[in-house]
């Protein structure tokens, strides 16, 4: 069944720059830029014996891209404290990654212009293949000083929870 909008006066798409990463029932601070979701299925092409002028096609395996989160260096640890559990320098033989618990689901969320929540995706069982604690540092540059954290994941689903908010109106003053 086709869910209908409840806010019939919207017409302009969402914007890609009001937006927040959670994970652990936490906001992560300062995250400026969000990796695209994407997935990927496989085609599986074949034939028919009796068709050789055509093949057929299928879906196949499906893949989910990695997610690339970024933010500004500060004291914040959030990045560190997930990538050090993969890989973690001076722990020890045998203590080297945190098996119980590297993987996290996050969630995105994606408010329109006016701050509200207005779409969120669940990203599952995340781990981090990638970690930069900082970025080339150049004295003659005049730029932030970017962290970038790599999620691999095991897929996403939209969160149908997540409904179209009523967008607030000014009421006029009279004349």
């Amino acid at each position: 069944m086709a869910q209908f909008s409840v806010n019939a006066q919207r017409f302009d798409p969402y914007k890609n720059f009001k937006f927040r990463v959670r994970w652990d029932g936490r906001y992560v601070a300062g995250v400026s830029k969000v990796g695209a979701l994407k997935r990927t299925t496989e085609v599986v092409t074949h034939r028919e014996g009796g068709d050789p002028s055509s093949s057929r096609k299928s879906p196949g395996r499906t893949e989910f891209e990695a997610i690339t989160l970024e933010r500004g260096v500060t004291h914040d640890v959030e990045f560190e404290r997930w990538a050090n559990k993969i890989w973690n320098f001076g722990s020890g033989l045998g203590a080297e990654v945190s098996l119980a618990d590297f993987r996290k689901d996050i969630t995105i969320e994606i408010y329109n212009e006016a701050g509200q929540l207005a779409l969120a995706y669940r990203v599952f069982r995340c781990w981090v293949s990638e970690f930069q604690a900082v970025p080339d540092l150049d004295a003659n540059a005049n730029a932030v000083a970017i962290q970038t954290l790599k999620l691999e994941n095991e897929g996403w689903e939209r969160d149908l929870d997540v409904t179209e908010p009523s967008e607030p109106t000014f009421n006029e003053p009279a004349a």
